[in-house]
């Protein structure tokens, strides 16, 4: 083995406290960016398999109803390759184990063959049988929450008939990968799910002998779906169209895309953090090791090692620290991220899981990781270079430090030990600031990850407590004169009703269009308000429409302008608006009107669609019995638990988050304070040594190491408090979606969490380093040559 070789194993393994600490915080940034592209990847190779094998549409349309002579027409468009016809509608449900409706979205299946898009991928069972009009499939998740196996029966009310149906089989589909009711934010499988059923049932149930009312449409390659849906609205316009979207646009796919991006965001700005300390780390324990191995450093190059040769050997102590880290960021990448990518597949259903990282992720990261420690490396080898051997074999001259000049009243409060901590901080800057710097880092991605329980809660309050004031809100199919009021008023435990409308419709200004709807509300709203986020109500315009914030930048309008208009329903009502007002809202990108002037602009008499419910607790139970016999009842969504069922679903995985991110903060911060304190011990154990034959007691001298280290943490928490001010703000930013944003919210219960995890880690690794310094030879340290 080549001599350099051997010093470079002898040199690791002699360093390996200090190699140990620069490899975890390495190992920290790589396992972070190897989880997130991992999940990444195989969350999308599974997404991808699952689209292509099931064949997921790429054009989704609904319309009120439509001849089956019109699909020849719609295959005609230019770019469509494949046609799928079928009938859909919400209902109701009756399970034996709930109390409450249940809600069901009914899709039509072929009775002579597989559907060609959208194929749902059986688990268990079979298809219903041509000749059987009591047979269903249900939705996995939903049939798992309420313990349905095939044989089983559930009753389902079509059109305002019960019927009672046997489940023949349990299914996924790629349309419903995360299945969310109308108006959901968050998936409830107990309480909504998919039901298919034989297509000739439902046509003989909603009246749909020859027709259909939703659409589904593949394409040729590369083909652009815009034009597409362009001409698909056109003709379905006479028959009720109500706007055709893209895959990109289609609800489940839409939030799958989402966590993508955030994985991608996650990988993007969390790793480069650790990257960043672990490069001054690599930088500071060179530099130590350099200033000690100067003779070392001469004799090398006087028996013929070239400058190269002696810095290279030195960049690869660099890179051999930066490999340890490497490797144990690969093993905690990979597990973590089939972890994660598991979770996933188990939140969003997948039939299967491909973990296929590509390799890529890894390729990356140890670029990335080595190129931290070169560009650490660099700025210290550069004193290997610039080293003459003659002058080497001499002692560095001693540091020049200028007088530090303390005010005389702090002089004379502090005692000797203390007033030296300050004296070495001040007269070392640069090392002091590196340390402050990693571990103010350290608490700003622990304030990020504490924040995020806080922040959930107060958008979950901000949108069910403070702009919902209904206990719950039922739905029909069509509308309903104003009068039916009344009927709902007379309900079991109904103390009040207020009517909403929402239509889907096309909001534009210029060449800028937002595909999304209107919500009417009556002007004098008390159960469902406007709520702005900053704290007041907004009142229902009279006229005109409030729009959310960010549908307002992205149409870039402001109050006082005007937005066209088109109804996606019926006759496409084309009107204009004026922007009557602008309001806050993490929730979705709403629009708002008074439902006396929807009417009015649609050519209705007073009419609803929706109804707000406030209900006495006491009758919840007759109230469920009497809303299943409503006719027409198509939804019923009961706040308290959508609210439980979003903090059940957010609240594992913000656990799980969080979790990770205190375990990969803990081990920055223990990296940053171990490699302070070790390379602290090694410049100064002969001073230490020193001390200590003077009559300096051993918790004197501990305290001089340590308490500098002590000191440089106490003024990093404040300033990490304040990195992760900014870090969360950069968060918020980057997590902004059309459906909802992070309210940027930081309790002091974050910062205080933040802290208290810090100062644990720092202090097991204080320890680690006051262990070695009461074992410290004082002979063998006074007799070496600095």
């Amino acid at each position: 083995m080549h001599p350099l070789n051997r010093k470079l194993l002898r040199d690791l393994l002699r360093l390996r406290g200090q190699v140990f600490a620069v490899a975890l915080v390495v190992a920290s940034g790589v396992a972070l960016l190897v989880m997130s592209l991992s999940t990444l990847t195989s969350l999308q190779a599974t997404t991808d398999a699952y689209y292509e094998r099931y064949s997921f549409a790429e054009v989704f349309a609904g319309v009120r109803r439509a001849p089956m002579r019109l699909t020849d027409r719609i295959a005609r468009i230019p770019g469509v390759q494949t046609v799928e016809t079928r009938i859909s509608a919400l209902t109701t449900v009756e399970i034996a184990s709930m109390s409450e409706p249940v809600m069901a979205h009914l899709l039509s299946v072929p009775d002579d063959r597989e559907p060609l898009l959208n194929r749902f991928a059986l688990l268990t069972g079979r298809s219903p049988l041509a000749d059987r009009d009591d047979e269903a499939v249900l939705h996995a998740p939903f049939a798992q929450a309420h313990g349905l196996v095939p044989g089983d029966s559930i009753r389902v009310l079509l059109n305002g008939t019960q019927r009672k149906v046997r489940v023949v089989g349990i299914a996924l589909s790629p349309e419903f990968v995360y299945a969310i009711a109308p108006g959901g934010l968050m998936p409830d499988d107990r309480r909504y799910g998919i039901v298919w059923m034989g297509r000739e049932t439902l046509a003989a149930a909603y009246d749909m002998q020859g027709a259909f009312n939703d659409v589904t449409l593949s394409l040729l390659r590369d083909v652009d779906p815009k034009p597409v849906i362009t001409d698909l609205d056109d003709l379905l316009e006479d028959h009720g169209g109500s706007g055709a979207i893209a895959r990109a646009d289609q609800i489940s796919n839409w939030f799958l895309m989402n966590e993508f991006d955030q994985l991608r965001t996650m990988a993007t700005i969390l790793p480069g953090i650790f990257l960043s300390v672990a490069a001054f780390l690599t930088n500071a324990i060179l530099a130590r090791i350099i200033t000690v191995e100067r003779r070392e450093i001469a004799l090398m190059k006087a028996f013929g090692y070239t400058d190269l040769q002696v810095g290279w050997h030195y960049t690869m102590l660099a890179l051999a620290m930066t490999a340890v880290g490497v490797l144990l960021g690969w093993g905690a990448g990979a597990a973590l991220g089939r972890y994660n990518t598991e979770i996933y597949t188990q939140f969003f259903r997948f039939p299967f899981l491909f973990y296929r990282p590509s390799g890529t992720e890894f390729a990356l990261s140890a670029i990335v990781a080595f190129g931290a420690g070169l560009l650490g490396a660099i700025g210290a080898v550069r004193q290997v270079l610039r080293l003459v051997p003659a002058q080497a074999m001499r002692p560095p001259a001693p540091e020049r430090f200028r007088e530090v000049a303390l005010p005389h009243a702090v002089v004379e409060a502090l005692d000797s030990p203390t007033r030296i901590i300050l004296r070495h901080i001040i007269r070392n800057p640069l090392r002091a600031g590196v340390t402050v710097v990693g571990v103010a880092l350290s608490v700003a991605v622990l304030v990020m990850a504490m924040q995020w329980n806080d922040a959930i809660y107060l958008l979950v309050r901000n949108h069910f407590q403070q702009s919902q004031h209904q206990d719950m809100v039922v739905g029909f199919r069509g509308t309903r004169a104003d009068s039916a009021r009344h009927a709902l008023l007379s309900l079991p435990g109904v103390l009040a009703v207020e009517p909403m409308r929402l239509v889907a419709a096309d909001i534009t200004n210029g060449r800028t269009r937002h595909r999304g709807g209107l919500t009417a509300l009556p002007e004098d709203s008390r159960l469902q308000l406007i709520h702005d986020v900053r704290g007041w109500k907004v009142p229902v315009p009279t006229g005109g429409v409030v729009l959310g914030r960010l549908l307002a930048e992205k149409l870039d309008v402001k109050p006082g302008d005007t937005v066209e208009v088109e109804i996606l329903e019926r006759d496409h009502r084309r009107f204009e608006l004026t922007v009557a007002g602008i309001h806050e809202t993490w929730i979705a990108m709403p629009a708002y009107v008074s439902l006396a002037q929807l009417n009015r602009l649609l050519g209705d008499p007073p009419s609803f669609e929706y109804a707000s419910l406030l209900v006495d607790a006491a009758d919840e139970g007759p109230l469920y019995d009497a809303l299943r016999a409503l006719p027409g009842l198509a939804t019923v969504t009961v706040k308290h638990n959508a609210i439980q069922t979003m903090f059940e679903t957010i609240g594992e995985t913000i656990l799980i988050f969080s979790g990770f991110f205190v375990l990969f903060s803990s081990a920055l911060a223990y990296g940053v304070v171990y490699n302070a304190a070790r390379v602290a011990l090694s410049e100064r154990g002969r001073e230490l040594a020193t001390l200590r034959v003077l009559g300096f007691t051993r918790a004197e001298v501990s305290y001089i190491l340590i308490g500098e280290t002590a000191l440089l943490v106490m003024i990093a928490l404040p300033l990490g408090c304040l990195a992760g001010y900014g870090l969360v703000a950069i968060i918020v930013q980057a997590f902004e979606t059309e459906l909802f944003r992070l309210p940027f919210v930081i309790p002091p219960t974050a910062f205080g969490k933040a802290v208290l995890v810090i100062i644990i880690a720092s202090a097991v690794s204080a320890a680690v380093v006051r262990r070695r310094l009461d074992r410290l030879d004082l002979i063998s340290v006074l007799k070496t040559r600095e």
